[in-house]
């Protein structure tokens, strides 16, 4: 039996196709469009419209940007010389935050998962290989510490090392306010490697 009327049903299963956004979702989502002032609808759509049409990858690091470049690389107040590889832009967001990393970034858009399909071509390693014919001292790599940011990480250094660049990878460990019995033992062992003097 149909509950909503043709405009409604299309604009909830629109809203269903967003990730993360299931069916109560979505109509809770629809509902409160439809109870929005038209203006607030419109100005919306448009910016989605418009996101959508000018929205692209920066020519050097490959984060989303409506320039050539993004504000971090146009910045004349960062190190150049030091990439932060990470999977994702909410990543590279996540460490912005920290406001302790002062070099450039190189977002993959992904992590290599041969069990989903996604290869090294899949992801945006040859672009960061491209960058680094420039003056690069450091490529710090900060995948996740899961299977497939493990082995993406390894994949990049074994490129990356026949170039004569130094290779890091981020330190993980043990979450603040975690208990040692309830963690893993690479979790542990990556906490123990990169353990720090007091």
């Amino acid at each position: 039996m149909e509950y909503y009327t043709n405009r409604m049903s299309k604009l909830i299963e629109s809203l269903q196709g967003l990730p993360g956004v299931g069916a109560k979702t979505a109509q809770r989502l629809a509902f409160h469009i439809i109870g929005m002032p038209e203006e607030k609808v419109t100005m919306m759509a448009e910016s989605m419209i418009d996101a959508r049409k000018n929205v692209c990858y920066c020519k050097s690091c490959q984060t989303l940007t409506d320039g050539e470049l993004c504000p971090i690389c146009s910045s004349e107040k960062r190190n150049k010389r030091t990439i932060m590889v990470v999977e994702t832009v909410r990543d590279m967001v996540a460490y912005e935050k920290t406001d302790s990393y002062k070099g450039v970034y190189h977002v993959l858009h992904g992590a290599i998962s041969p069990m989903v399909g996604i290869g090294p071509n899949d992801i945006r390693i040859k672009e960061l290989i491209t960058r680094l014919n420039g003056d690069v001292d450091e490529v710090i790599i900060a995948t996740n510490s899961n299977v497939e940011g493990e082995s993406t990480a390894i994949y990049i250094s074994k490129l990356i090392k026949t170039l004569g660049v130094k290779v890091t990878r981020i330190a993980s460990g043990v979450p603040v306010g975690g208990d040692l019995e309830y963690i893993d033992e690479i979790t542990l062992m990556r906490a123990l490697e990169g353990r720090k003097e007091l």
